[in-house]
Parts: C-alpha cells; structure tokens; sequence
C-alpha cells in the first residue's frame, strides 16, 4: 500500500502506547469490552481448542477467556508490547500481516483494535483463512459516533481560532459498512450490533487525559504537524462544555462500540433455502390474499432534492 494511502500512522500508534503504559495506562473502557466479549463467547455452546487475541491493546481480553474456560490455548498477536503483556504465549506480529497457517485457528478475537489498521478489507480476509471450517471472528472496534462531542467541540473552535479545521479524530466505521466487509471478506452467518456507551467527565480536559492515558490520541497521518495552540484548546474545552454538559455540569462523552461476528464458512452450517423450494404460501400462513405485483401495488418511492 502507497505511504500517500495509508491513514493511520501505525508506528506512531505504538509509541502512543508506549507513553500510555509509562503514564499509568487508562484500562477502563478495554476492561468492559474484554468482560463484555467473554460474555458472548460464554452464550456459545462449544469449547475452541486453539484461539488468537489479535491486537487488543492490553491481556484484559485474555485473562476474561481464561476465566470463562471456553479457549483451551490462547495466544496474544501484537507488534509490539507496551503494556508487559504477561498472561501468556504471545507472538510479535503486525494486526495487518498474520503469522498464521490458513485454517490454523478454531478462534480469533479483537478488542479496539482493528479500528486502527489502514487495510481493514484484507484484515479480516486473512483472518478469515486463519480460521478452520466453522471457525469463529468475535471481535469490537469503535464506531463512527465515537467521540463525536470532542469532534465538534475542536471543529468550532479551530474555525474560530485559526480560520481552518484539521483532522483529530479518527473517521470509525458505520455499521452497515462493516457487515459489507464481514460478507466481502467470505465469512458466513454475520452479524454487525452496536452497543453505545456514555462516560461522563469533570471536563473536555479529563476525557483528553483518559485518551492519553488509553493510547488512543490523534494518530492520523493526514493530521496537522504543528503544536495545538492554547487558545484553540482552551476555547474547544469552552464549547464543549457549553453544548455537552449535564445539569451538575460533568460532560458526556460517547463511545460506539461495533460488535463483529462471523464464522468460515463449513457444510455443517444453516443453509438459505433455494427460491421456489418453499412447500408453503406465506400469505396463507398470514391469512392474506396474494396480489401479483400490477394487483395493488405501491409505486417506488421518489427521493425528492431541492
């Protein structure tokens, strides 16, 4: 991939965390996401004998595997380790080229990770292939709400200060967009769910501090290289107060979580039924009267401009 395309700086990422583990790291949104992740795992009737941790930024999501006993093996994938990763066999890999075998793994999981690789699209089409028949992704990254309040707050005031707007935080994913890939990438069976969360802050200035604190600060490659101005961080903490704040006067800040699921593909898995196999009318079972498409339909609607 071209350095021009590439929107993250990846290198700079692991720095971010090198410095969040040195500062006293921020763990609380990845210990939600790791219990939350065991939990959908746990509502899955099977054990995964072999299973990967793909990039979580910390062994929260391990440790919650360990203690739901459903992984027999489970080995952490990072390419680097910021946070002295102790919970048990690691393999030093980029999130983005994976070390394994094709059909090497009953299992692969993810916490806030994937939303930072530049070729999501080939990121889950090799971990596709990692997988065994049957295998299952379980994964969550953050959506495209995400920090939306801290968005608008710096978007005004850059304006107003400097007469211009940079990019500081990252463009996330829709949903819609991620099942298209899940389905692009060959898995079957998946599914896409949200999950919004809402932490409440002192200020803009503690949630900016969490994120240090998280190693999830401005990592964009398109961002501006200059130092942020006083005047322009003082008054974005202004509007964020001024439009984000509740009645004790704490501010909100929004974090989407997107759940991924799928599986690769095996015969043992629910098949769709081929058209015209059905041995039984749905408008009889609805009690309905069955029209012809010229028999009372609507017309399609017209999308209006102007």
């Amino acid at each position: 991939m071209a350095e021009s395309s590439l929107l993250f700086d990846r290198a700079l990422l692991r720095q971010r965390r090198t410095r969040a583990a040195l500062m006293g790291p921020a763990t609380f949104l990845m210990d939600h996401v790791a219990t939350e992740l065991a939990e959908r795992l746990s509502a899955i009737t099977r054990r995964f004998a072999m299973g990967a941790d793909l990039g979580s930024p910390t062994t929260a999501v391990q440790r919650a595997l360990r203690a739901s006993a459903r992984v027999d093996t489970i080995i952490g994938v990072a390419a680097h380790d910021p946070f002295g990763q102790k919970g048990g066999p690691m393999v030093r890999a980029d999130e983005e080229a994976l070390p394994f075998k094709d059909g090497a793994l009953d299992l692969v999981v993810s916490a806030l990770c994937l939303q930072f690789v530049n070729d999501l699209p080939g990121t889950l089409l090799q971990i596709r292939r990692a997988l065994k028949p049957d295998g299952l992704l379980l994964a969550a990254l953050l959506g495209e709400r995400s920090l939306s309040e801290l968005r608008q707050a710096f978007a005004v005031a850059e304006s107003e200060i400097e007469g211009g707007l940079s990019p500081r935080v990252a463009p996330f994913a829709d949903v819609r967009a991620l099942g298209a890939l899940l389905l692009r990438a060959g898995f079957a069976l998946p599914v896409v769910d949200l999950q919004t969360l809402t932490v409440r802050y002192d200020s803009a200035f503690a949630l900016m501090g969490d994120l240090r604190r998280m190693g999830a600060t401005n990592v964009l490659t398109a961002r501006r290289r200059t130092p942020l101005k006083r005047a322009t961080l003082r008054r974005a903490g202004e509007i964020y107060a001024a439009r984000f704040a509740d009645q004790d006067r704490r501010v909100r800040a929004t974090f989407d979580v997107v759940w991924l699921s799928g599986w690769a593909p095996d015969p043992s898995q629910p098949q769709p039924l081929r058209p015209g196999s059905a041995r039984a009318r749905l408008a009889d079972a609805l009690g309905t009267k069955e029209m012809s498409a010229g028999e009372g339909a609507r017309p399609p609607l017209t999308r209006l401009s102007g």
